[in-house]
């Protein structure tokens, strides 16, 4: 499951989808200075969460301690009702699966992107701190990759998300087939 992910897209492009619609996105503290990074499971990266004065950006932890003191970093939606759950959004440019066979030890690292944006919001939660991202089926781009796939919006369809605005059923979806490109990273 997706346990890698990169940024490489700055701060202010992430208030672009609020203010088309008339909301500003807070950044306490400033306008955070966001190298492109690839993050891991245990880095703290940047989320947006619905703040008691509209949407805020937060620099959160990704992967909550599950029951047995594993960390959760994915989160399967099917079958669950969010509405009383802390909602967030993950922005990203792109997302890792990795496959065998293995190359030098490793196996092959192949990188998904959006097919007509630069970047995207990635559906998620907050618990004890920490973020989640939300998995779903896979769409036909990631099925030959892993059995599941990341719930992916798109910049201006993340606030539905925040507010459910929309169905659960009509955000909580696979990509559609074409939406995703893939490359191989590794080897």
């Amino acid at each position: 499951m997706c346990n890698n992910y990169r940024l490489h897209v700055p701060a202010n492009q992430l208030a672009a989808p609020f203010a088309d619609i008339g909301r500003t996105l807070a950044l306490p503290g400033g306008l955070p200075n966001l190298e492109p990074t690839d993050y891991r499971i245990g880095d703290r990266a940047p989320i947006v969460i619905a703040g008691e004065g509209g949407p805020q950006l937060a620099m959160t932890p990704w992967a909550w301690k599950g029951p047995t003191g594993k960390p959760v970093f994915n989160f399967r939606s099917e079958g669950r009702s969010f509405a009383g759950s802390i909602r967030c959004l993950i922005p990203a440019d792109g997302f890792y699966e990795f496959t065998e066979p293995k190359v030098a030890g490793k196996k092959t690292k192949w990188l998904f992107t959006v097919a007509d944006q630069p970047w995207f919001w990635i559906a998620g939660l907050v618990k004890d701190g920490a973020f989640a991202m939300l998995t779903t089926e896979p769409g036909p781009d990631v099925a030959g990759y892993h059995d599941r796939q990341i719930v992916i919006l798109s910049p201006q369809a993340g606030v539905h998300w925040l507010d459910l605005s929309a169905l659960e059923d009509l955000i909580l979806r696979p990509s559609p087939q074409g939406s995703l490109l893939v490359e191989r990273a590794y080897p």
